[in-house]
Formats: C-alpha cells, structure tokens, sequence
C-alpha cells in the first residue's frame, strides 16, 4: 500500500503543472521584436480669438523599438520587455512652438529647450520585468495601460508611458481583474517620468500618487 501512495503523488504532480509548463515555449523562443516608425506634422492657426500664439507649427519623425519576451519555462514565468523611443524634430520655429515662453511644459510634439525652442530630439527606454503564474501576470516598470480608469494617450508623436506595478488576472473565466498602482507618467511629447496628479487638485505633480484598479467581463 505504501508504494502505491508514494507513486501516485509524483503522479498527480506532474498533471497538476502540465497545463502550465507548456503554454510558454521559452524565455527566447516566444520573444519578438517591433521597429515602428511614425511622420506627424501638426498645424494648428487659430486665425480668429485670443489664442496665444496664433499659430502652431510641428514636425517631426518618431522611431519606436518596442521589444516583448517570452518566459521562462516552469510554473512561474519570467520575462523582460523593453521600449525604446526617439523623436526627431524635422521642422519647428520658435515662434510656433506651443510654449515660447516657458520651458515648464512642451510644445504639440516637443519638449521645450532653454531657449524657448522645441528641442533636436527627445528619447526615452523603458523596462518592464513580467511575471506569470498560470493565468495571472504581474508587470513591475514601465507600463501602458488601457483600462477603464487609466489608458495611455498615443495621439502624438510618441505615445504616453507609465511607472509602476500592474497585475492581470484570467483565472476565472469571462472574467479579467487587474489592479495596480502607477506612480509616475511620462508625457507624449517628454521625456521625464513626473508623479501624478489630477488636475485642478492644488498638488504638485512630484508629491502625487495614484492607485488604479479594475473588473471586467469578457462577453
């Protein structure tokens, strides 16, 4: 009798992690890589009213690496991500950029030099390190969600990143819960990570935090 339990158990072992073990065919195997590139030229003249400056001219070329890992093979799954980004400023005068005057805010493409003009080029990287336990993945790094309560803006010429922690779960089926905490965001046209804050709420960026979390079912 003992040797049939003691048999049984590696047995019933091995079952319990086959669906696991192979849903990722490894850390390099799985892993792809994306070089997109982007051309946006913006003009904006505001031939009529108050607006300061009357006119808005931007325009640039934007390369975009972005990098996805597998994971590792096991119950637990580990993997990196990367992406990098680069701007290049094609054409933008001094007086057509959003904010001549200042250089505590970019302009419709550009962060704004010390001069007053929209910058050369702008670039950033970003490293997310990722974990999975069946159908569960917690994200740490940069981030780009797209959830109810938070998604990124990609209306520029490189799109808004996020700093924090991120974890989806699909365990339950037609059902997905994530839930998160994101410190930081780097705007489109940035390339500094700044703390959050809501608009409005009389705090500065750097002291704010914010917490996010959502549910959805998946029809």
């Amino acid at each position: 009798m003992s040797c049939k339990r003691s048999s049984s158990v590696p047995g019933m072992i091995a079952l319990a992690l086959a669906p696991l073990t192979t849903q990722a065919a490894g850390l390099i195997e799985d892993s792809r890589a994306r070089l997109e590139m982007r051309n946006i030229y913006f003009n904006q003249d505001n031939r009529s009213g108050s607006a300061n400056p009357s006119k808005q001219e931007e325009w640039g070329q934007g390369f975009l690496f972005d990098f996805t890992s597998g994971y590792t093979e096991g119950a637990v799954g580990v993997g990196v991500d990367a992406l990098g980004m680069l701007g290049i400023r094609l054409d933008s005068g001094k007086g057509t950029h959003y904010n001549p005057q200042s250089t505590n805010r970019g302009g419709l493409a550009f962060p704004t030099d010390s001069d007053g003009r929209a910058v050369d080029e702008f670039s950033t990287l970003g490293v997310t390190g990722k974990l999975r336990v069946a159908k569960t993945e917690a994200r740490l790094g940069t981030l780009r969600p797209k959830m109810p309560v938070l998604t990124l803006n990609d209306g520029r010429l490189l799109p808004e990143t996020f700093e924090g922690l991120q974890i989806t779960s699909r365990d339950l089926d037609n059902f997905t819960f994530t839930g998160g905490q994101i410190q930081r965001v780097k705007s489109r046209n940035s390339s500094n990570n700044e703390g959050m804050a809501i608009a409005g709420a009389g705090r500065s960026a750097s002291a704010a935090m914010r917490s996010t979390s959502s549910a959805s079912t998946t029809p």
